[in-house]
């Protein structure tokens, strides 16, 4: 992930796009400008998460040509940064906030693939291999994403080995994520135990201390939930309830509080 250390901001069909630009900024004014209450990442340098993320941390003649080819945008919620079956024209690379990845069957069933978090890089395979891209993203919440074109990417990983290497290691590990989600979907024994698998898998992805008591924020309605586990909106409303019968979790609002996390680890064990 990349930001231009000297940016401006401008607006291009309702979305604001942050642009590099040789004219100075003051961090304070960038701030007050930021679109829909988010705080800019300016650079990579000074990026809070840059440990954690594909390319924050190349050398530095590698993160300097990356910014060099690198837009950045931020979209509201709601907004669609790509669509399945579009040409895939580059790739996107999360700042801040989450994506919904889903794909559609012809008869309109929808099964959402994955919640992009920061950090992840969105379109990659369709950019490499030149193909539609496989799924559409869609923005959960405001967030913050930078595109690189896939001419201008292509060109970057044959002249930074080290980025192309990570890329190679990013798809290997986006085959294996699908492997285990379509076990996980295939394989479980009923929608109790797919729910349950879902909300553990959600919580470890927020890391918290109390093992016992989390509480989780979920953006997801339960339509989305439902798309992600393979069930009906209905059926994961009833677990919802089921398991705060059962003192398993409790609900409040868009949060959710795990109350007895090995009542849910022994519904995944146990089926």
């Amino acid at each position: 992930m990349t930001c231009g250390a000297k940016m401006e901001i401008d607006t291009i069909r309702g979305f604001q796009v942050v642009v590099n630009t040789k004219a100075r900024i003051m961090r304070g004014e960038a701030d007050m400008r930021a679109p829909y209450g988010l705080e800019i990442i300016e650079n990579c340098i000074s990026c809070p998460y840059k440990q954690d993320r594909l390319f924050c941390n190349l050398p530095p003649e590698a993160v300097k040509r990356l910014d060099e080819i690198t837009t950045s945008a931020t979209y509201p919620k709601g907004a669609t940064l790509f669509v399945q079956g579009q040409a895939g024209r580059g790739v996107f690379i999360l700042c801040t906030g989450h994506v919904k990845l889903s794909t559609s069957s012809a008869d309109g069933k929808t099964l959402i693939l994955k919640v992009a978090e920061p950090g992840d890089i969105l379109g990659l395979p369709s950019t490499i291999s030149g193909k539609p891209y496989e799924a559409s993203g869609d923005v959960l919440e405001s967030c913050q994403a930078n595109f690189i074109s896939r001419a201008d990417f292509l060109l970057y990983l044959r002249e930074y080995g080290e980025a192309a290497v990570r890329v190679a290691q990013e798809l290997s590990e986006k085959y294996q994520a699908a492997l285990n989600e379509l076990k996980n979907i295939g394989l479980s024994h009923s929608a109790s135990e797919k729910l349950a698998r879902f909300l553990l898998d959600w919580a470890a992805r927020q890391k918290q201390n109390d093992k016992d008591h989390m509480k989780v924020t979920l953006t997801l309605t339960h339509e989305e939930i439902a798309q992600m586990i393979g069930a009906s909106r209905e059926t994961v409303t009833r677990l919802f309830a089921d398991f705060k019968k059962k003192k398993f979790l409790d609900v409040k609002g868009s949060s959710f509080i795990i109350k007895d996390r090995s009542g849910l680890e022994h519904l995944v064990e146990g089926s």
